[in-house]
């Protein structure tokens, strides 16, 4: 069964119904509606930026061409900086 795209959504926004009411009072948007939908917008955005960046990072890894570690060098890398840390050193 097919859906209306813009269906009703009934939405508790807490505390931030306040900062919500504040925008349309100020005149910056319409409605509470419309600020609900810039912020989800916003969300998409910031997502689709860490999406990238994470990509990123993982492509770099990918291409490193150092030699992989094993678990074991790993840990104990970890055990190694953790004193370090623990000690001020």
């Amino acid at each position: 069964m097919a859906t209306r795209a813009n269906r009703p959504v009934s939405v508790t926004l807490g505390p931030l119904a306040a900062a919500a009411e504040a925008r349309v009072k100020d005149g910056r948007y319409s409605s509470v509606s419309e600020v609900v939908r810039a912020g989800l917008r916003a969300l998409e955005r910031e997502e689709a930026e860490f999406d990238a960046i994470l990509k990123r990072k993982v492509e770099e890894a990918m291409a490193d061409p150092r030699p992989d570690l094993t678990p074991e060098e790993v840990a104990e890398s970890l055990r190694t900086l953790h004193e370090q840390r623990k000690h001020g050193a």
